[in-house]
C-alpha cells in the first residue's frame, strides 16, 4: 500500500498498515524523512542514531523510527496518514538558548515568507486569530508602527488560523506597512511556545529572544474580560525600541521561556494531523484527532479554541465560555501579561 507521511510537506511513500501502526519501507525514508538507513545507523547528514525494529521485508514502524529521532508523531492508520511533529529536546535547547527561529508562512495570497526576510532591526511577533476577539486589534498594532517608524523595527503579526478566507476581513486594519501572515500548519506557535492569542514576542536585531511570549492586547477593547492593560506592554516595547531598555535580563527572559509537556507536544502534532485530514474531506477522522489534541492540551487556547470554527462551534458562544470557566477556574494557566511596573 502507500500512504501520506507529513513533514515539511506531504510525500507518499510505500509502505503497509498493521494494525494501528504505519510501517514504511526503509528505501522511502529519505524521500518521506529525509533520514536513510546505513551501516551506522538512521542518519541525516552528519547525523546518526542507532535504529531497531526493521523487519525482514526492510519495513520499519513510524512511531518506532519518530522514537529513534527523538520526534513526536500522530498516526491515523485507518486513513494512511502519519504526521511528524518536532522534537522536543531540539525545542527545549532552541528556548533554552533564547534562539528566534526563522519560521517559514504564507501571506494572504499563498506565497510563503521567512520571518528573517522581514527586516533586521528589532521586531514584534503578534499572534492574533480571527476567532479572538483580537481580531479587532489590528488597527492598533498599525498605529504603533507608524508611530515607531523612524525606528528600526517592525510590527509583524501572524494569524493562527486555517481559513485564511476568515483572516482576510480582519487583516485589512493592518494596513500597508504591517505585514499579515498566517501560520496554519502551528509552526509559529510551537517553534516559540505560542498557546494563547493575542501573544507577543519581542526578537532583537541579532534575532534572539529579548522577551518570550506575553498576553499582549493591541488596545483595551476587551479589558474587562482580560484584566490587562495595553498601555503597559506598549510603553515597555516603546522603551525597547527607542532607548534599548530590556524589561528583563537574559536570565529572566530565559526562565520564562513556556516549555511543553510530552502531552502538549503530542497535541500539536495531533492538531496538525486532524487539519490535514479536513482538507482532505475525512471529517470523522479529523474530530477524532482535534479531541486527541484538546484533551491532551486541555489549556491551549490555539487548540481549544482555535479548533471550534473547524469543528462547527462557535469560538464566541457556549462552547467557548464553558472553556473560559474551566480556564478561569483552573487559575488562568499559562504566561502573563508584562509587568506593568517594566
Amino acid at each position: 500500500m502507500q500512504f501520506v507521511i507529513v513533514d515539511a510537506e506531504e510525500v507518499v511513500v510505500t509502505g503497509r498498515r498493521d494494525g494501528d501502526r504505519l510501517l514504511v519501507a526503509v528505501a522511502d525514508l529519505p524521500a518521506g524523512t529525509g533520514w536513510e538507513l546505513k551501516p551506522e545507523g538512521l542518519c541525516r547528514g552528519d547525523v546518526c542514531v542507532p535504529v531497531t525494529g526493521i523487519d525482514e521485508d526492510d519495513h520499519i514502524d513510524v512511531a518506532a523510527f519518530c522514537r529513534a529521532i527523538g520526534r513526536v508523531v500522530a498516526v491515523d492508520a485507518a486513513e494512511g496518514i502519519a504526521v511528524l511533529g518536532g522534537s522536543p529536546s531540539a525545542r527545549d535547547a532552541s528556548l533554552d538558548g533564547l534562539e528566534a527561529p526563522d519560521a517559514t508562512l504564507a501571506d494572504l495570497d499563498g506565497n510563503a515568507v521567512h520571518l528573517s526576510d522581514l527586516g533586521h532591526g528589532k521586531k514584534v511577533l503578534v499572534a492574533w486569530a480571527s476567532w479572538c476577539g483580537c481580531r479587532y486589534e489590528l488597527p492598533a498594532w498599525r498605529a504603533l508602527q507608524e508611530e515607531l517608524a523612524g525606528e528600526d523595527f517592525q510590527v509583524v503579526t501572524v494569524a493562527l488560523d486555517e481559513d485564511v478566507e476568515a483572516v482576510k476581513p480582519w487583516a485589512e486594519g493592518a494596513g500597508p506597512d504591517v505585514p499579515v501572515l498566517i501560520d496554519r500548519e502551528g509552526a509559529l506557535a510551537e517553534a516559540y511556545g505560542i498557546v494563547n492569542v493575542p501573544t507577543a514576542v519581542w526578537i532583537d536585531a541579532d534575532d534572539r529572544v529579548v522577551l518570550p511570549p506575553v498576553i499582549a492586547p493591541g488596545d483595551d477593547q476587551f479589558r474587562e474580560y482580560t484584566n490587562v492593560d495595553s498601555s503597559a506592554h506598549h510603553d515597555a516595547l516603546r522603551r525597547w525600541v527607542k532607548e534599548d531598555a530590556s524589561p528583563l535580563d537574559v536570565d529572566e527572559a530565559r526562565a520564562l521561556q513556556p516549555h511543553r509537556s510530552a502531552d502538549e507536544h503530542r497535541a500539536l502534532a495531533e492538531r496538525r494531523l486532524a487539519i490535514h485530514l479536513l482538507r482532505n474531506g475525512r471529517k470523522e477522522s479529523a474530530e477524532r484527532h482535534m479531541a486527541i489534541a484538546a484533551d491532551l492540551a486541555p489549556f491551549d487556547w490555539t487548540i481549544r479554541r482555535g479548533l471550534m470554527p473547524l469543528r462547527g462551534e462557535d469560538p464566541f458562544g457556549e462552547k467557548f465560555f464553558e472553556f473560559w470557566n474551566e480556564w478561569e477556574s483552573a487559575g488562568r494557566p499559562g504566561y502573563q501579561p508584562i509587568k506593568a511596573s517594566s
